[in-house]
């Protein structure tokens, strides 16, 4: 692997790295020579991931403004200023839409969009002091075509979208930018739900979403993982406010 340049050295924090996407997110930027945060509501499962790539455990709750807000001081007063951050927590439940009552559509958007606008809001201070910084959030591809029985989901991730297209336009000529990843379906322990909801075990919920695909095959999280190292180094300069489509061409836009 050709080392990506702008990563090495820089402190990253990557929200939801306990599993799945998150944390082959937290192993590619380590494997790039960055200072990772391992962040995750799981102490056990934070912890695990940070030793397995020589990072910082980082166990706080991103929807909670106190508790992220004392996890990331103590991140930045111990290894300095959080100039990668990767947005990757999520929260997904999947029900009709007129069967999803409101408590689930505001865990949705307090957790999803909430959350990753306070981590924002946190890191950002420190960037503008630096003239430095790059932001990725992770979106979905239903969060851009929608999902009958993922509406609140579906809703939490377009709106993480708007999010981030005004952060990259508020701060552009600061140094920073903000860009979003929507994966298409990829084969994490989070695809549980896809299958309960459907029916299936996990193995068959792959089968049915890889025959779906153009490309026949599921996404996999280090898939994911690329495209956000891609957005983080020195070679997507030009790039901010933008959506990279990790999907195996199930949405072409």
């Amino acid at each position: 692997m050709r080392e990506l340049k702008g990563i090495r050295n820089r402190v990253a924090l990557v929200s939801g790295a306990g599993q799945g996407i998150g944390r082959a997110i937290a192993t590619r930027l380590a494997a790039e020579g960055a200072r990772v945060a391992v962040n995750d509501i799981n102490p056990t499962t934070a912890q695990a991931v940070a030793d397995a790539i020589g990072g910082i455990p980082a166990v706080f709750d991103v929807s909670d403004p106190t508790a992220a807000d004392a996890g990331i001081a103590a991140i930045e007063s111990a290894h300095g200023t959080v100039s990668l951050l990767v947005c990757n927590h999520a929260y997904m439940t999947m029900a009709p839409f007129l069967d999803t009552n409101a408590e689930e559509f505001d865990r949705h958007l307090r957790i999803n969009l909430v959350g990753t606008a306070l981590l924002i809001q946190r890191c950002l201070p420190a960037m503008r002091a630096h003239g430095y910084g790059r932001i990725v959030a992770m979106t979905s591809e239903w969060g851009v075509i929608g999902w009958p029985n993922a509406t609140a989901y579906a809703a939490s991730k377009g709106g993480i979208i708007a999010l981030i297209k005004g952060v990259a336009r508020a701060y552009a000529r600061e140094g920073i930018s903000a860009n979003l990843v929507a994966p298409g379906t990829t084969d994490t322990p989070q695809l549980d739900v896809d299958a309960i909801d459907a029916g299936l075990t996990h193995e068959e919920m792959v089968a049915v979403y890889a025959k779906d695909s153009p490309m026949q095959r599921i996404n996999r999280p280090e898939d994911q993982a690329a495209a956000v190292a891609f957005l983080l180094s020195e070679p997507a300069i030009a790039l901010t406010g933008q959506i990279l489509s990790p999907n195996g061409g199930t949405t072409r836009l």
